[in-house]
């Protein structure tokens, strides 16, 4: 619940900044100087590529939260096993294992979007964002039935 009361806090944030940004956009069209209209230009393009970005984003999370809710009620979510540190962190080794599992587990059965989701979780644990997201749009892709592109 705190990880979606961040995510909002954020995304309101973000938008209100969006919308100042494109005030000033439309503050320097309205004066007219050809100086002033190609910044304002410049300047809304910004919001528009946040708001793009704020919106692919959070469908991306609303989708994967989906997905774990539906993997829950099968039973199939992975089982926190991993070692921590004193400090509470996980440990390296503990994830590089689970890891490992997770990866042969997505090999056996590349077309599984579970496996994937799984495997997306492991990448998360091994602090490997990029992969990790990448695996997690793989099983949204998987479970919706769209291509999915070469790994």
């Amino acid at each position: 619940m705190r990880a979606k009361i961040t995510y909002l806090v954020t995304a309101a944030v973000l938008v209100f900044y969006f919308v100042l940004v494109g005030s000033r956009g439309v503050m320097l069209i309205e004066s007219g100087t050809l100086v002033t209209v190609t910044f304002g230009v410049a300047v809304l393009i910004l919001p528009v590529i946040g708001l793009w970005f704020l919106w692919k984003n959070t469908q991306f999370v609303r989708r994967a939260n989906q997905l774990a809710v539906e993997l829950d009620a099968e039973g199939g979510l992975p089982v926190d096993e991993l070692r921590r540190t004193p400090s509470g962190r996980v440990d390296r080794d503990s994830a590089d294992e689970v890891f490992g599992r997770r990866k042969a587990e997505t090999e056996a059965a590349p077309d599984d979007w579970r496996t994937w989701f799984r495997l997306a979780i492991a990448y998360h644990d091994a602090r490997d964002t990029p992969r990790a997201r990448k695996a997690m749009q793989r099983a949204i892709a998987l479970h919706d039935g769209k291509p999915v592109p070469a790994a």
